[in-house]
């Protein structure tokens, strides 16, 4: 891969195009879908900021200061527990805890976004997950109804104008970016194994049985996690983090269609919700949307 030059060199314009907390449009949802009976899907949205906390003070109006510094990442988590009901739901819940404290915990390493010296960030997230993966296989190890407890993970972290995605399993990240989708992560399923190796074409994987066998999982016996960087640092483009409760059902072109066509993140999550349960919703169906806003000039 190709680094650009450090964070505190780049290029002026990208630093001053670096959208304001007001500038984000960003939202998330989940729904059960029309037949499961539970949730076990868990999804997190939300920005991370260096804060002061004062502990005592002669200032006569130290609740007037600002205490909360300039945003230093947005952080977009979803994750589709397997494994029972109750197993399945408990991994998801562990892995977007655990993976949210240490990444809130690994706030020296975000100066480095961007930069040649990004190895620092990057190992920061994969121990994250495999944080993630140690503490479900610890809960699992106390629960007699737990054999099979692990969940899918994918998380983007935007730390402007960069993205860094965390996937493990077959949920996925899209970017949408001058009219064009991209699916920057790959499922982490037995299907997509066999594609890579020529032996089913990525037409017949999507209806293989095999496509929703995961080949690695947070929990499982295996945790494969993957770190990708992409550039997003275009006002307006979009970013969809989602599980296979969207994907079985809507397809890349329907997504791309309705991103192309939002008016906020809220309606384009909805809408894509609704066409997936209109279509029978067989299974738990979470997204978190996020982009940053165009400028008036833009």
């Amino acid at each position: 891969m190709k680094f650009a030059s450090p964070f505190a060199t780049q290029d002026p314009q990208a630093r001053d195009d670096r959208p304001r907390d007001d500038e984000l449009d960003l939202y998330g949802l989940t729904h059960a879908g029309r037949v499961r009976t539970e949730n076990q899907d868990h999804f997190l949205l939300c920005t991370v900021h260096p804060q002061v906390v004062v502990h005592g003070t002669s200032l006569p109006d130290a609740a007037a200061m600002s205490l909360r510094g300039q945003r230093l990442a947005t952080i977009m988590l979803v994750a589709d527990g397997v494994g029972g009901s109750a197993a399945g739901s408990m991994a998801s819940r562990l892995a977007t805890e655990a993976v949210t404290h240490y990444v809130a915990s690994s706030l020296r390493s975000y100066h480095a976004a961007g930069s040649a010296g990004d190895a620092e960030l990057m190992e920061a997230l994969r121990a994250a997950a495999i944080e993630a993966h140690e503490a479900v296989r610890a809960e699992a190890s106390t629960r007699s109804d737990a054999r099979d407890m692990a969940t899918t993970l994918s998380l983007g972290i935007v730390i402007w104008p960069w993205m860094y995605v965390v996937q493990v399993g077959d949920s996925r990240v899209y970017f949408f970016r001058d009219d064009v989708l991209q699916q920057v992560t790959k499922d982490q399923t037995l299907a997509q194994e066999l594609v890579d190796q020529g032996v089913l074409s990525r037409e017949r994987a999507t209806a293989s049985p095999l496509a929703h066998v995961l080949s690695s999982a947070i929990g499982a016996k295996e945790a494969l996690p993957e770190i990708t960087r992409v550039d997003v640092g275009k006002r307006g483009s979009v970013i969809l983090v989602c599980t296979d409760g969207l994907t079985k059902h809507v397809s890349d072109d329907e997504i791309a269609d309705r991103l192309r066509r939002m008016q906020s993140s809220e309606q384009v999550a909805r809408e894509l919700l609704q066409l997936a349960l209109d279509r029978g919703g067989s299974d738990n169906v979470t997204l978190v949307v996020g982009r940053a806003l165009p400028r008036a000039t833009d």
